[in-house]
């Protein structure tokens, strides 16, 4: 449907603020002689409500436009900006209105009742025939406007944003907008030529809620909301719950509808057969846009699931997802949570990503960002003129690291938008994982801010007991709702019970990051080897804590940017020393407890650090580099590792009980050693050792239980397929009645330099 057959003389101002009204009301025009058909002048609006109709600022222009039976007939009132004329089509009826002037026709027709009927309305060069939007009901239930009002609704994307639908009969668009402050709220967009004054919405009760169904208005549509501010002036702004979004930087909202089929039944029925923290997961992270540059969803589901299969990775993680305006934030700054980024296609091919994924047996993992949203003028920020989504009290609004807005955790509506929308990504796009960014930040009111620049809560303290309070509402919503989804806290500090139940008092989630295991390990690994011993307790003092959570080791994008240098490029030494150094580390963590995260591009031990602009270096994959072989080999050792560890229950069954793990050399700071034992629920077993030093250790003896007659290698970095020096156990291992380490047998073993060995029996 269009409104228009001439541009718009408002010009569209990409800041989203329009400073005065789009449109002034004028003094009514002298009424023109009544036009045929007995149609004769309907009463005419009050100088006030005109002026509210036409400048944005009525609440309820279903009650002045449209048509309703009055004494003597049908009164018919429409607004139609740029139009020359306007007439009333029905069965039996044709009639001219009259022109009010300001784009508003009116007419006063002898009939007994409403009827059905249509606008024939007339341009310059035009003439269309089209539905009156203000003779249809409210598209919004009842119901959902009780959820709604009461931060309920679990599926609020179903209630607010743009829907297609079809409604009294008719097909069109459902818009809904949560501006509790607004004065007035219009819907414009490339249908009206981007006029605001054509479509202004009701006010739906207290709740507040703005509706209006837009009859011929379907997919594709381009949209926004011009909002009157409590002020009067105007702020054009993007829907908070579009599901689909122009292409940055361009940012209007876009109407959408999902037509995908899903294929991936056998695996939404089967993944969460097994907790997760009991199960193999070796995760691999990537930067959608910048794993392959220029891919789209689709071309990237003929390549990702393919590359990931490949190296036995269990899931994904994807970054970034919902859309945000500047590429270089990773997508952290988001204005669109609830629309996959539009920069590699529509929502409907980021499903075809999902489901070839789930169909090559992979989970995938989104970020999610609750915690803080950028100040854009066209996004959230003081949505309809005051602070609406942000907290009230600007000290408690401003995060100080990154110049964003934090959410009103105690506003009942905020709670519902953001619960709704971790349900959101796991139900209509059947992810597998919401990864929580940033929860640090959300869970302490002093984050980042000095004495003087906080308030503490109502016990005294420092703790954000509305954070929690969301966190662990939306943990608690996410697993009732979707069976074998798991959650996951990237939270840097040691609150305690993050992922203890919320029933028990925890915030509910399934997994933390052990970003102490990743600070300290690493810590460790860059130091010469002859320095290492000073550091021994960093690669140990994990163990310690590692049963307070369900953990997962990242080695995630945050480490491999902004001058902290590539992973492989931690390491000390030569190039062989590097690899080397490389290769034991990722063994130790796949052995250690825990589940295993790591981000593309260290698969293969890229040199350079990770760039949003370059993405990897495949070229050093490439035959014609001199170097391909070393890259060649990481990759086919972290293929090999994860083979050889979803081969291992005892690699992942016990991993958050402390009877899944044994030290049998925590000590040995001087030779750079360390070794361990893993347990299954079964009592099978798997023995790790590394050696962090550059030279091979001969006759090394280690404790092993006596009741296992043999042992055999199953995975040794220093393989020279792996670009390692060969020194292998060909053999399988007789422990020797030797007391070593607290234990009656030993084992006598030759240590390959700078390696780390898995044995089993």
């Amino acid at each position: 449907m269009s409104a228009a057959r001439q541009p718009s003389p408002t010009v569209r101002d990409e800041s989203g603020v329009t400073p005065e009204p789009v449109r002034k009301a004028r003094a009514p025009r002298a009424r023109k002689a009544a036009p045929p058909h007995g149609v004769r002048p309907a009463p005419a609006l009050g100088a006030e409500e005109r002026a509210r109709l036409l400048e944005g600022r009525h609440h309820d222009p279903h009650a002045v436009l449209g048509a309703r039976a009055r004494r003597g007939g049908v009164a018919f009132r429409v607004l139609r900006p740029y139009a020359k004329a306007v007439t009333v089509l029905g069965k039996g009826l044709r009639a001219e209105l009259f022109d009010d002037g300001d784009g508003l026709f009116s007419g006063l027709l002898p009939l007994s009742g409403v009827p059905e009927y249509r606008l024939l309305v007339a341009y310059d060069s035009d003439e269309i025939e089209v539905h009156d939007p203000y003779r249809f009901l409210p598209a919004l239930g009842e119901l959902d406007l009780h959820l709604i009002g009461e931060g309920r609704h679990e599926e609020l994307w179903t209630a607010l944003g743009s829907e297609p639908m079809e409604h009294q009969g008719v097909a069109g668009t459902r818009f809904t907008v949560w501006a509790p402050n607004a004065q007035g709220v219009r819907v414009t967009g490339d249908f009206s030529y981007w006029d605001s004054v054509a479509y202004p919405m009701r006010s739906l009760g207290s709740t507040g809620v703005w509706e209006l169904f837009l009859p011929g208005v379907g997919e594709g549509t381009m949209y926004k909301y011009d909002i009157t501010r409590p002020d009067g002036s105007h702020t054009v702004r993007a829907d908070p719950m579009a599901r689909y979004a122009e292409v940055p930087p361009a940012n209007a909202s876009v109407v959408t509808a999902s037509h995908h089929t899903w294929q991936d039944t056998q695996w939404m029925a089967t993944r969460g057969l097994r907790p997760p923290h009991q199960a193999p997961l070796s995760v691999y992270e990537l930067h959608l846009a910048s794993w392959r540059p220029g891919l789209s969803y689709r071309q990237l589901a003929e390549q990702l699931p393919a590359y990931v299969k490949e190296l036995g990775f269990t899931h994904v993680e994807l970054m970034p997802v919902a859309e945000h305006p500047f590429g270089g934030s990773w997508g952290y700054q988001v204005t669109g949570f609830f629309a996959p980024t539009s920069r590699m296609g529509t929502p409907d091919d980021f499903r075809f990503l999902v489901d070839a994924l789930h169909r090559a047996g992979i989970g995938v993992i989104v970020d999610w960002v609750p915690a803080h949203f950028p100040r854009d003028e066209w996004a959230l920020a003081e949505f309809d003129g005051r602070p609406l989504y942000e907290h009230h009290d600007p000290q408690r609004a401003a995060h100080p690291d990154w110049g964003t807005l934090e959410f009103d955790y105690g506003r009942k509506e905020v709670r519902n938008f953001l619960v709704a929308n971790a349900v959101y990504w796991c139900q209509e796009f059947h992810v597998d994982g919401l990864r929580v960014d940033a929860v640090a930040s959300m869970l302490y009111l002093d984050y980042s801010r000095s004495e003087g620049e906080w308030t503490p809560n109502e016990h005294g303290g420092r703790e954000n007991l509305d954070a929690v309070a969301l966190l662990q509402e939306m943990n608690a919503t996410v697993y009732r709702r979707c069976p074998g989804v798991m959650t996951i806290a990237e939270e840097s500090t040691a609150w305690e019970g993050v992922t203890r139940p919320t029933d028990a008092g925890g915030l509910g989630f399934g997994l933390k990051w052990n970003m102490g295991w990743m600070h300290d390990t690493l810590r460790y690994v860059s130091k010469e080897p002859v320095h290492r011993k000073y550091h021994h307790h960093d690669m140990t003092f994990a163990m310690v804590y590692a049963y307070s959570e369900n953990y997962v080791l990242p080695i995630s994008h945050d480490e491999v940017v902004h001058g902290k240098r590539s992973l492989v490029s931690k390491m000390p030494g030569d190039w062989w020393q590097q690899r080397a150094a490389h290769r034991a580390y990722l063994a130790f963590m796949w052995a250690h407890p825990g589940k295993q995260l790591l981000f593309m591009g260290q698969e293969f031990a890229q040199g350079s650090e990770w760039s949003e602009t370059y993405g990897p270096d495949w070229w050093v994959l490439d035959e014609s580099y001199p170097a391909a072989g070393d890259h060649r080999g990481v990759r086919n050792l972290v293929r090999d590792l994860n083979r050889a560890y979803t081969a291992a229950p005892a690699l992942w069954e016990r991993d958050t009980v402390p009877e899944g793990f044994a030290w049998v050399e925590a000590d040995a700071a001087d030779d750079n050693v360390f070794a361990f034992l893993r347990f299954a629920q079964d009592g099978s077993q798997l023995l790790a050792v590394s050696n962090f030093s550059p030279v091979v250790r001969h006759g090394y003896r280690l404790g092993v239980p006596e009741e296992v007659p043999l042992w055999r290698e199953v995975l040794n970095t220093d393989e020279e397929r792996y670009g390692g020096s060969g020194v292998r156990h060909l053999q399988s291992l007789r422990p020797d009645p030797v007391p070593a380490q607290g234990r009656p047998a030993s084992l006598r073993l030759t240590l390959p330099p700078m390696a780390t060995v898995w044995f089993r029996p």
